[in-house]
């Protein structure tokens, strides 16, 4: 499950807000639930499916076929999940005979008499006739996905404009039983067959292989899927819907990409490098691709972000991207890394339970590096690495939670920045500790010895030691069964007397945990680097190294693997050396971070400078975005101007018009009108709002042209500026469609509010919109500071523009009121 960073993570926090009581106490009741892994009294071990569908209720029409036997222990009951159903016939197959039997069901479970005491040596066969009706169900969703209703039909009367009808289904965690009755848990392993009978016009997709096809006399067509081997009833998966299937393969088995007839042309771009994922990931394994077949398809109105339904990947359709949207990379490309790793790890061996589901999460996530390394190179999968690092440390409400997690509200919280980003770091530190060669056999062996069935998280370190001979209890009980993560203050010393370099390091978190941390430290003497390998075992300790002079440089953590926080106490001309020597992509980042807190000095403004002409393409767009920021000299323009007209990275072309339009140099005005052309969305959309800062009316009219073929950062632009045609006459639509939006969306629209209000001379519009825009910033800033300053900075800028608008004798009315007020809030 690949799910939307920043939503998951402002929804969850936001809506741990709102986690109270009536009496306004936080609800923790939950923290004294131990959540164990389901107890296994019967086995599901195959499953055949018929459906067919009422597009016009909404409605399944399914019969189940259920093969089971006890899991140890005789029983004579049977305890399936079936929720909102209409239950028709619950019935024994005994050879050719359906044998009723006695049932209850409370819309929820549905309780089975058998006709015997069954042993777990004996197979048995339920048949149930039923009637799913998904959109009666009543459920609630979360933050990563956002609906459980398991079966979604989409526009199925074709009355919506512009939207396809489709079908398809989402599992994770417990809603594939809405529309077939199973026992829902991740500790079941069962083959399965389905059968659905749909409009001829539609194609169809499940787990498995197609093996038959039938046309009927109806106009309708009846496919059957089959998938040999067993995999959880969470991972099933049915798509319906007018798709066009562009075929690849890997080596003999199809890889298939199901998208909208008009994204066909570009399938291979958005889902072309799958093949070669396949082989990368089969060989670092050594273990090939499991299943029979992989395919991925697209669905309109998606319920997160992709599933790794086995064999049978689904996508958001944002995920279909057009030729020109590609011009500016493909944005997606993490997803299909993300979903395709998930067939080993979450597929082939599935987490025992949801508290494990670090087996499942982590190492998807892990993946997207692991892939980036491959094929882009060593930096390109630092800077993924070091990405996702940042995601977590920006998160407080993560430092409490354990990444095995025994208690929690709900399952669908699992799903979160621990999960993910602090796992897929924690199985770094894990791979650097033990080193590529131990690491990648002990997750062989891991698969190997678990292969479709279940694991818990002491397995995969049982077999991790088992391969490197190491004992790791010390690291799993600190990092999957622990929580935080330490906070390291680092100073330097050097003793010429006695020819000895001296780092001081002590742990400064607020927990009482004390972390041990192996890692190396380089010691850089010009050229000359020597390393030292060391451990830290106590709150505080101190390293020795010989130094005949002063080292240049001691850099602390060098290969910058650690999940840590630090204050690490270098000067200027070692943060220069360190980007000048280190060489890591993080190496480069520290250092130019320093640079930007530092920019009133000539050596901070010329290390930024340098890094503009850094070969790798993150390098230049961090330091394009500091001195946006931070303002360039006269020195940095040349370079700047380079990137802006010839960088082979796009986005950083965008970002480099970015920052001449800080200008508002009059002789760019005809660049910039060029570049609104660009056949990237990236440049022109900052062509336009570039354009905007030295001619508004040519911006403006240029609105009209732009909105015929508009996405990406061009839509965003190409919207904002048309609040700038609007005026006081609108507010009560702006407004009102600001504060009724849902969290997320209001963030979205923040930037157009604040926009808006240039146009707002109203003194009471314009205070109760101020109002709405200062709250919302000051929310956000509970939980994501940076962004929170982003938009302080927009407040700022509306500032200045009113400001300007009080020339003498011509000043709007009420414009004073305006600017004390703003002034008032941003104080």
């Amino acid at each position: 499950m690949k799910k939307i960073v920043t939503a998951l993570l402002l929804l969850s926090c936001m809506a741990a807000q709102a986690q109270h009581f009536g009496n306004g106490q936080q609800d923790n009741s939950w923290k004294k639930e131990y959540r164990a892994s389901a107890t296994k009294i019967n086995d599901v071990i195959n499953t055949r499916l018929d459906v067919k569908f009422d597009f016009d209720k909404a409605y399944l029409y399914g019969k189940a076929w259920l093969t089971l036997h006890p899991h140890f222990y005789p029983t004579d009951s049977l305890t399936l999940d079936a929720k909102g159903m209409d239950i028709h016939t619950v019935a024994l197959v005994k050879g050719s005979k359906n044998i009723l039997l006695k049932y209850t069901y409370d819309s929820l479970k549905l309780n089975i008499r058998l006709d015997k005491t069954y042993k777990a040596n004996e197979n048995y066969v339920v048949y149930i006739d039923y009637t799913s009706k998904p959109n009666e169900l009543k459920t609630e969703g979360s933050a990563a996905i956002t609906d459980a209703k398991g079966l979604y039909f989409i526009n199925p009367k074709g009355t919506e404009k512009n939207k396809p009808t489709e079908i398809w289904t989402q599992g994770e965690t417990s809603a594939n039983s809405v529309w077939f009755p199973t026992i829902d848990e991740t500790n079941q392993k069962t083959t399965e067959e389905i059968t659905m009978t749909v409009p001829a016009k539609y194609v169809t997709l499940s787990n498995g292989l197609l093996v038959t096809q039938k046309t009927n006399s109806d106009g309708t067509r009846t496919d059957t899927w089959k998938m040999d081997k067993p995999h959880s009833p969470y991972l099933f998966f049915m798509g319906v819907g007018d798709f066009a299937i562009v075929k690849d393969k890997w080596r003999n088995k199809e890889v298939n990409y199901y998208v909208e007839k008009e994204y066909a042309p570009v399938a291979r771009k958005i889902f072309g490098l799958t093949p070669e994922m396949i082989q990368f990931y089969s060989t670092l394994l050594h273990y090939d691709f499991p299943w029979q077949k992989y395919s991925q398809m697209t669905g309109r109105d998606y319920v997160s972000g992709a599933m790794e339904n086995t064999t049978a990947t689904l996508h958001t359709d944002a995920v279909q991207q057009n030729a020109r949207q590609l011009v500016d990379g493909n944005k997606y490309e993490d997803y299909v890394s993300h979903e395709l790793f998930h067939q080993w790890f979450g597929d082939l061996v599935t987490a025992e339970s949801w508290s494990n589901l670090t087996l499942n999460e982590s190492f998807a996530n892990y993946s997207e590096v692991l892939w980036r390394e491959h094929k882009y190179g060593k930096e390109e999968g630092e800077r993924k690495n070091y990405e996702d690092m940042q995601q977590y440390l920006g998160s407080p409400q993560s430092d409490t939670k354990n990444l095995v997690r025994f208690y929690y509200q709900n399952q669908e919280d699992m799903f979160d920045l621990v999960s993910y980003q602090k796992g897929g770091r924690i199985l770094n530190m894990l791979r650097h500790y033990l080193g590529d060669s131990a690491f990648f056999k002990g997750l062989n062996l891991y698969l190997h010895t678990y292969e479709y069935g279940n694991a818990e998280a002491h397995q995969l370190r049982q077999a991790l030691e088992q391969v490197s001979g190491k004992d790791l209890n010390w690291f799993f009980n600190q990092w999957y069964f622990g929580h935080g993560h330490p906070m390291l203050s680092i100073s330097y010393d050097y003793d010429a007397n006695n020819k000895t370099a001296k780092v001081f390091m002590k742990q400064v978190q607020q927990q009482d945990t004390v972390f041990q941390l192996p890692f190396a430290i380089d010691v850089y003497n010009g050229s000359n680097k020597t390393r030292y390998n060391v451990w830290m075992k106590d709150r505080a300790d101190t390293f020795y190294f010989p130094a005949g002079s002063k080292p240049d440089l001691i850099n602390v953590d060098a290969d910058k693997y650690l999940l840590a926080e630090k204050q690490d106490n270098k000067t200027l001309a070692e943060y220069v050396f360190q980007y000048n020597h280190a060489g890591n992509y993080v190496d480069k980042i520290e250092a130019l971070q320093y640079a930007a807190q530092h920019s009133d000095t000539a050596g901070a403004m010329s290390l930024l400078n340098t890094a503009l002409k850094d070969a790798f393409y993150d390098i230049r767009t961090t330091a394009l975005q500091i001195i946006k920021v931070v303002k360039p000299t006269p020195e940095m323009i040349p370079a700047i101007e380079t990137i802006a007209h010839t960088d082979a990275y796009r986005p950083n072309r965008a970002a480099a018009i970015d920052v001449l339009g800080t200008l508002k140099r009059k002789s760019d005005e005809d660049f910039f009108i060029q570049n609104t052309k660009d056949s990237s969305y990236s440049i022109a959309g900052a062509a336009l709002e570039a354009l905007l800062g030295i001619d508004e009316a040519k911006a403006l009219s240029l609105l009209p042209t732009l909105s015929r073929d508009a996405k990406g950062r061009l839509e965003q632009a190409v919207e904002s500026l048309s609040y700038l045609t609007k005026t006081d006459a609108d507010f009560d639509t702006v407004y009102n469609s600001f504060a009724t939006a849902a969290p997320m969306d209001k963030i979205d629209m923040y930037s157009n509010l604040v926009l808006y209000l240039r146009r707002v001379q109203d003194v009471a519009h314009f205070k109760k919109a101020v109002d709405a825009a200062v709250n919302l910033k000051n929310r956000v800033g509970m939980f994501v500071p940076k962004l929170a300053e982003d938009m302080e900075a927009q407040l700022q800028s509306l500032l200045q523009y009113k400001q300007g608008l009080k020339t003498p004798g011509n000043a709007p009315a009420g414009i004073d009121e305006e600017i004390n007020y703003l002034q008032g809030k941003l104080k």
